[in-house]
């Protein structure tokens, strides 16, 4: 019985000492909902003449810093930025060290955005801010506005807005070299509010950049104006959203490469505008060569029939640019022709046939194609080749509801290698038309403006399906779609070249506006469904 007594008598206080260890709330209690409280700096908030090196701002509770680095702004800029303590640990408070030389006579902000949260649920402290002036009093002003993105539905968040001081140092191309006099971020909104700011003029711009360093890089940046001049107090509202936009760069060649025998890559950089390639050096009389674009990317592909020779030289122009460039030749092997169809199984009434190859084919032999029905009835076909890109379709009646068998027997594609097809067999049906569906818009072109009008699929809403051009009001019908998510938009062509064009900083050119039509933004057609839906275009 000691024994049993005993055992009780370690398992009593065993459960008490564990039981007193235990932080938060208890189970079964209310859940703290309230954001950490901040009790008091020093230097206090708000403090003038500052010539301090350190601050410690105190809080009611123990908090954590989440995110520090895509919420924590320093406005304006420092070179050395300050550093803050702690990190990856709790604390009631925090400990900011300032690391450079401050501007005379300037009010500055250090925003902590939301990322300053309660350790135990995460509350947040929203826009958190320790303002400080190193002159006699706080500069007071505000403005405010928001962020669009000229091609994006959603426009992005974490988007930097930099305020530049129009006096007599100020230069256009001062925001690729310097950093602003104020900055503020859109954190997790597309909302923007500047404070503490002087009296005066300036330039405001918003950012989507690679790296948080306020210098605009237009390789990689996404950039918004302001087209007109902010003033303060005046403008304490931008009403017109900043519009995002990434500018087309210069074009710049960048070299050419044999990738395998008979086949040079000559790649670029920034806008094309009819590159040209010219061969300067001495070929046999059967030499045979072709140039085409490879879809979505800053190439230029070059094949040719191979002859003995080690290097190639060739001229490389355009309106605005000429270089003479010697590429090495030194592979051993031709690419094999390969051969694909465009579909898998189903061939859909807005699809067309093609016949896709690695290599450009020079010779067909249209004797060597048979197609037939389900009821192995010859369907009659013609043939087109594609000028831009390594296709051949096969254009012919579909017809609902069939079954179709394409041959091409061996030696029917002949490539620029004189490398010749194996026999080519493809099984493939058409649906019912009840299969699909139809969007029709009834758009009211209030100015009668140069608009593209365009249907749009795939994932993430970029895939192209169709586009319609027009300058008034009328129905622009997109008939025969596949049941899945659609998207339309309006691009209002001012230049009516039949695209859209972005903008540019220098040139103080806005893009071209895009309006999305809300109700058919990822829109779920669904079969034999007909949506008509009306479009005003102010």
């Amino acid at each position: 019985m000691k024994i049993v007594y005993r055992l009780l008598f370690i398992l009593f206080f065993t459960s008490l000492f564990t039981n007193c260890a235990r932080t938060g709330r208890p189970d079964g209690g209310p859940k703290d909902e309230k954001a950490p409280l901040f009790v008091v700096a020093n230097p206090p908030y708000g403090a003038t003449n500052f010539n301090e090196d350190k601050v410690k701002l105190e809080f009611n509770e123990f908090i954590v810093l989440k995110e520090l680095n895509k919420q924590f702004v320093v406005s304006p800029p420092m070179k050395n930025p300050p550093l803050v303590s702690p990190q990856g640990s709790a604390s009631d408070f925090i400990k900011i060290e300032i690391l450079d030389t401050l501007k005379k006579n300037t009010t500055y902000i250090f925003n902590f955005g939301n990322a300053v949260q309660d350790n135990n649920e995460g509350n947040k402290l929203e826009n958190f801010k320790y303002v400080f002036s190193t002159g006699s009093y706080i500069d007071s002003l505000k403005t405010s506005g928001s962020i669009v993105d000229a091609k994006l539905v959603e426009a992005p968040k974490n988007i930097n807005v930099l305020l530049y001081k129009l006096d007599t140092s100020f230069r256009d191309s001062i925001i690729y070299k310097q950093k602003p006099n104020y900055i503020t971020s859109t954190l997790d909104t597309t909302l923007f509010n500047f404070t503490n700011l002087k009296e005066g003029k300036y330039l405001m711009l918003a950012l989507q950049e690679s790296s948080s360093d306020y210098i605009f890089n237009s390789k990689t940046d996404k950039i918004g104006f302001v087209a007109d001049t902010i003033q303060l107090p005046r403008d304490s509202i931008i009403k017109k959203p900043i519009v995002l936009f990434k500018e087309n760069q210069p074009y710049k060649f960048k070299r050419g490469k044999e990738i395998t025998k008979g086949k040079i890559q000559f790649g670029f950089e920034g806008g094309l505008r009819d590159l040209k390639v010219d061969l300067l050096s001495d070929v046999p009389k059967d030499f045979k060569s072709i140039a085409k674009y490879e879809t979505d990317k800053d190439t230029l592909n070059y094949w040719f029939s191979p002859f003995k020779t080690d290097s190639l030289n060739f001229t490389i122009s355009n309106a605005d640019y000429i270089d003479t460039v010697t590429v090495r030749l030194r592979k051993k092997k031709l690419d094999s022709l390969a051969i694909n169809a465009s579909i898998k199984s189903v061939l859909h009434f807005r699809d067309t046939f093609f016949v896709n190859s690695n290599n450009p084919i020079v010779k067909i032999d249209t004797t060597k194609i048979t197609l037939f029905d389900k009821d192995t009835l010859a369907v009659n076909y013609t043939i087109l080749s594609s000028k831009k890109e390594n296709k051949i379709g096969i254009l012919f009646k579909k017809e609902p509801s069939q079954k179709y068998k394409l041959t091409a027997l061996p030696n029917t594609f002949t490539d620029i290698f004189d490398i010749k097809n194996d026999t080519l067999t493809y099984n493939f049906v058409t649906k019912k038309i009840d299969d699909y569906g139809r969007i029709t818009i009834n758009l009211n072109n209030t100015n009668n403006k140069n608009t593209i009008v365009e249907l749009l699929t795939g994932r993430e809403q970029n895939e192209l399906v169709e586009r319609q051009f027009t300058n008034s009001s009328n129905k622009v019908i997109f008939d025969l779609l596949e049941p899945k998510k659609y998207t339309i938009r309006v691009i209002i062509d001012k230049n009516n070249n039949r695209k859209w064009d972005t903008g540019s900083y220098l040139q103080r050119i806005q893009p071209e506006k895009i309006i999305y039509h809300q109700a058919i933004n990822n829109y779920n057609l669904r079969a034999n469904f007909y949506l008509e839906e009306n479009f005003t275009i102010e």
